[in-house]
């Protein structure tokens, strides 16, 4: 796959390489593509260091690098900048960061005395690393673009998730937002769902521990769909399907993007009042799935590799999702 830029240059390869964090995900965006995935050995010295050689040229190309910022998040997010200096280094003409999954996304601000804006930290190692580019999907806040100095192209995964809830036999949908920061995502998908919308308002007391407050809008007797950009340790997720239930919703189910599922989430998951949890595969799960049924997993593959080939022909991406 080749595209012509000026009339001095030359033509710029597509190259697509991979760290340890999402394999599988990588290789299905390459056969979208209809390209091998890059040769590179990315492994450990004795002492825990990570070791990077690409083992083919890229001189001169157009590279995108694939890699989530999921557990073992700063195992990854270092993989990703050595893999990003080993290109600058052997002269690829551009190199494109795909984050599927942007991790420290919750750390944007700050909101108590004495503490880093980690997500803002994460933006300039990766920009002073080398890369010339940012795709990722779902940012936890829009406004994290700006935490880069390089461009960002930032995805959405609605039209996946849009595609899935369209086949199912939805009585009376409506969209829930889990919060308030919330509202503008599930206003969007009720919007192209052609759903109504509610809101769980909640009050979070503690870092990973919230408190629901009441709902507003009406879901007695529909089929309610919660929307989030994650699920971490599935505490309001679960927690709102209670609370939607004693409103009287025949069906509740979960719809999240990113599959963090750290501590208790799947034992929460499993003994909640959700009938299914969807979620995309920008995080690998590793048989989590097993462990929990109600998890339905939708590729964002085919997304990706589209996003991917409109960069490199230098067209529009946010045409994607008009």
């Amino acid at each position: 796959m080749q595209v012509r830029g000026d009339a001095t240059s030359m033509p710029r390869e597509l190259k697509l390489f991979t760290g340890n964090s999402n394999r599988q995900l990588a290789e299905e965006i390459a056969k979208e593509l209809k390209l091998p995935v890059g040769q590179a050995v990315v492994s450990r010295f004795s002492d825990g260091e990570i070791r990077v050689q690409l083992e083919e040229n890229v001189r001169g190309m157009d590279v995108f690098v694939l890699q989530s910022a999921s557990d073992p998040v700063n195992t990854h997010i270092m993989e990703l900048l050595i893999m990003i200096d080993a290109l600058k280094r052997s002269s690829a003409q551009r190199i494109n960061a795909v984050i599927p999954y942007y991790g420290y996304a919750r750390q944007d601000r700050k909101d108590q005395p004495r503490v880093p804006i980690t997500a803002k930290l994460v933006a300039d190692l990766i920009s002073t690393a080398g890369a010339t580019r940012v795709l990722t999907i779902d940012l936890h806040a829009g406004q994290l673009q700006g935490f880069f100095n390089i461009p960002v192209d930032h995805l959405f995964a609605s039209p996946v998730f849009l595609d899935y809830f369209r086949e199912l036999s939805l009585k009376n949908p409506v969209v829930v937002s889990p919060d308030a920061g919330g509202v503008e995502r599930a206003r969007a998908f009720a919007k192209r769902l052609r759903a109504s919308l509610a809101i769980i308002d909640k009050r979070r007391e503690e870092p990973n521990q919230t408190k629901l407050m009441n709902i507003i809008g009406e879901v007695g007797k529909r089929d309610v769909i919660i929307i989030d950009d994650m699920i971490d340790t599935a505490g309001t997720i679960t927690q709102g399907a209670a609370a939607l239930r004693k409103k009287g919703a025949q069906r509740v189910v979960a719809c999240s993007t990113h599959a963090v599922l750290s501590g208790p989430a799947l034992e929460r998951l499993n003994a909640s009042e959700l009938d299914e949890v969807v979620v995309t595969n920008t995080i690998p799960l590793n048989g989590k799935e097993k462990i929990c049924p109600k998890l339905k997993v939708l590729s964002v593959a085919p997304l990706l590799a589209e996003a991917i080939k409109r960069i490199h022909e230098e067209r529009s991406v946010s045409s994607l999702f008009v």
